[in-house]
């Protein structure tokens, strides 16, 4: 069996700042760092014998700090780097709707069809970071790997996870920032999901605030929470 620990970025200055980083490179905050703080004593005694990262500065300061304890080296991987937003990065999510209300409505009630001007398919997002899990496993067999990412990339790993198919992304919930995943593989068969978004290590103080346009505008849509085991 094969351990894979997954960990959404702490706060950026896009979540601070309600922007669509996508792949803009933004520094981490304040917040974000006391956010790293705690997340390197979670993991301090954790045994991890692999490391990987989004190439973004966000998650790999992530990356370094669940590694802090570990010293292990952190290896980049493209397939892992959040979603291109194309003619909408750095744009504030308060204006989405108003000028960009056909993608707003796809972001919110149908991410499998999001695909904005100049960027990148929600649909390639699905394929690719299920691609890199995947290359995780394989080389990584009985042993246990840690990967930093982001949002919208985890949510279609664990869409992937769950064996359900693009159309149902909005059943996954979103990961918090240094929201920890924990999926354990056995041969080809589908991971069972050990743990889900939990930000247990944080104090009331450094909890992440809501910031996404489905929170902001949007219908809410049906979601299935996976429980914890």
């Amino acid at each position: 069996m094969t351990d894979l620990y997954i960990v959404r970025h702490c706060e950026a200055v896009g979540n601070r700042d309600r922007t669509f980083q996508g792949v803009s490179d933004c520094d981490i905050t304040e917040l974000g760092q006391k956010q790293l703080d705690h997340l390197a004593e979670r993991f301090k005694d954790i045994k991890i014998d692999t490391v990987y990262s989004s190439p973004l500065k966000r998650a790999y300061l992530t990356a370094a700090a669940a590694n802090k304890y570990h010293n292990l080296p952190i290896e980049k991987m493209d397939d892992l780097i959040e979603i291109d937003g194309g003619e909408i990065e750095g744009i504030c999510w308060v204006d989405f709707p108003e000028t960009r209300p056909e993608l707003e409505y796809a972001w919110s009630m149908e991410p499998h069809n999001f695909h904005p001007k100049g960027g990148e398919s929600m649909r390639s997002v699905y394929t690719r970071s299920w691609r890199a899990v995947k290359e995780i496993v394989a080389k990584n067999s009985g042993k246990t790997a840690l990967l930093a990412s982001h949002g919208c990339t985890i949510r279609n790993i664990i869409c992937n996870a769950l064996g359900r198919p693009v159309e149902q992304l909005n059943t996954v919930n979103w990961a918090d920032n240094t929201g920890v995943f924990l999926l354990r593989f056995d041969g080809d068969k589908l991971p069972e999901i050990l743990i889900f978004n939990d930000v247990s290590h944080l104090p009331e103080d450094c909890l992440p605030a809501k910031s996404r346009i489905t929170s902001l505008f949007a219908k809410k849509p049906v979601i299935k929470k996976v429980e914890e085991k």
